[in-house]
């Protein structure tokens, strides 16, 4: 494998897993265990606005919320990315809909493929963050997008699990 089928592969992780989720009902999407404020609705809508709005970032292209935003009629809370969210804030996050949160993430990380697929080995070491300590790369940057969105769709599996396990 080179680097450019093994990030693809890492890129189709969390769309697989968020596809494998159970059936969840509205009240199931927007519910927050043990009074978490995240519900799985806002860790899927999360996971894609993060690896959107960070691809828009270094791509300088369109986000792919443009074509979802009507869809989701979240307002102006649905234009963030969730970074920072109060309780409150992240509580606002309702969504209904498991196929479109999933369609959203998938297609935020299509996007994020066809980005890469079309960078070179040489790009990928490209550094474009000096404010670090350790400078970060273009790599290192594709990694860290991938792995918020991998943490976050077990986290909704992980939620999903607690509450449709029966005994």
């Amino acid at each position: 494998m080179d680097t450019h089928d093994i990030l693809a592969d890492f890129i189709q992780r969390p769309a697989d897993a968020a596809r494998g989720l159970p059936a969840l009902s509205a009240q199931q999407l927007n519910a927050h265990p043990s009074g978490h404020p995240n519900s799985i609705a806002w860790l899927l809508w999360h996971s894609g606005r993060e690896v959107d709005v960070q691809l828009a970032h270094l791509s300088g292209k369109a986000q792919v919320w443009e074509s979802y935003r009507n869809l989701f009629d979240l307002g102006e809370l649905g234009e963030t990315v969730g970074y920072g969210h109060t309780v409150e804030q992240s509580h606002q996050i309702q969504v209904s809909n498991q196929k479109l949160l999933v369609d959203y993430l998938e297609a935020s990380l299509r996007a994020l493929g066809d980005y890469v697929g079309a960078r070179s080995e040489t790009d990928l070491d490209a550094v474009i963050d000096n404010s670090w300590e350790t400078p970060v790369t273009l790599g290192v940057r594709l990694v860290s997008i991938i792995d918020d969105a991998i943490q976050h769709v077990g986290q909704a599996a992980y939620a999903a699990g607690a509450l449709t396990v029966t005994h």
